[in-house]
């Protein structure tokens, strides 16, 4: 595989009044503009789903539009080269005067080449029995690290499952309260792509990693 140099990032902030702004990553200087265009309105879609999500949320708990409120949106790159690009988008609202804020991250992977989004089973073969075999190692990680639960770990999604990718690790996650207490924060168990190479699918993000070039 020919050398691909990371992609270049700049930081975009949408200012609002009152204490909320959200910055969010922008890829620009790409040859390819179709490409470059595909990623960032992946990128731009996705904060404004995480906004939206979260003002839904509040108005459902009974919060009136005009409660005050703070909101911070943020990224972090988690994975920019070998063609992979993964990143993690977060957003923290507080409505006052709530006794604490709601988080949300979600993250995205791409292929640089073409704008490809990876959903999480397009990272692994076919009928390779990957649900069981990350089921498994995310609980003995679980018992080994001595996390407590408020509920039953629920395994790995099949489709929709969070995840992204750092350096040469998957890093399955999963949001507030699914299964460990809020103080806990978000779950994370990374899982090394040499532990589980027998099940990636050729040519994905996943396998990319496992070059050593």
């Amino acid at each position: 595989m020919s050398y691909l140099p990371a992609l270049q990032i700049v930081t975009r902030r949408i200012a609002m009044p009152e204490n909320k702004f959200i910055e969010y990553p922008v890829v620009v200087g790409m040859a390819n503009m179709a490409v470059e265009q595909k990623i960032n309105y992946a990128i731009l879609a996705m904060v404004n789903k995480l906004y939206a999500d979260q003002v839904k949320q509040l108005l459902n708990q009974g919060y009136p539009q005009t409660t005050p409120m703070e909101i911070r949106g943020w990224y972090e790159i988690k994975t920019n080269e070998r063609g992979v690009l993964s990143l993690s988008i977060g957003n923290y609202t507080m409505a006052y005067p709530a006794a604490h804020g709601w988080t949300i991250i979600k993250s995205l992977t791409f292929d640089t080449l073409t704008g490809e989004i990876y959903q999480f089973n397009d990272l692994f073969k076919p009928d390779s029995g990957y649900i069981k075999i990350l089921s498994d190692i995310v609980s003995a990680q679980i018992t080994q690290r001595n996390i407590t639960l408020i509920s039953p770990y629920p395994g790995i999604k099949p489709y929709d499952q969070d995840y992204y990718i750092a350096d040469k690790a998957l890093v399955v996650y999963y949001q507030l309260v699914e299964f460990t207490p809020y103080a806990f924060g978000f779950p994370m168990f990374p899982i090394s792509v040499y532990e589980i190479q027998d099940i990636i699918k050729l040519g994905t993000p996943l396998d990319k990693m496992l070059s050593d070039y």
